[in-house]
């Protein structure tokens, strides 16, 4: 999940009728999930001459042990959650936030 859509999710639940909320303490959310490789062609779409290598490390054998799908059902009736953000969407504002903060022509490579 990228950080604005969780951000906004908090605020949204806070915002949310309480006669509406089956939970009172907790919410599964659901949103993008991509690999390394997918997440490389995204970058590549905005940045033709992007380049990456990665291997997996200690931290794979973590991922591999996270459930494949989060059920957000609950989430979604009762209080409308929608993530705003795909795959796409979020290389291209964070492209966008790195080009701010580095202040170059292009994004960061």
């Amino acid at each position: 999940m990228y950080m604005p859509d969780a951000l906004r999710a908090l605020v949204d639940l806070g915002r949310a009728d309480g006669s509406r909320l089956r939970y009172r303490n907790a919410y599964n959310l659901a949103s993008l999930s991509f690999s390394a490789a997918e997440l490389a062609d995204a970058i590549r779409k905005q940045m033709p001459d992007f380049k990456i290598n990665y291997e997996p490390d200690y931290r794979q054998s973590i991922a591999d042990g996270w459930p494949k799908s989060i059920d957000d059902t609950a989430a979604r009736e009762d209080w409308d959650w929608q993530p705003e953000y795909d795959l796409d969407a979020m290389v291209s504002d964070m492209l966008g936030n790195l080009q701010r903060i580095y202040g170059r022509s292009q994004p960061v490579s």
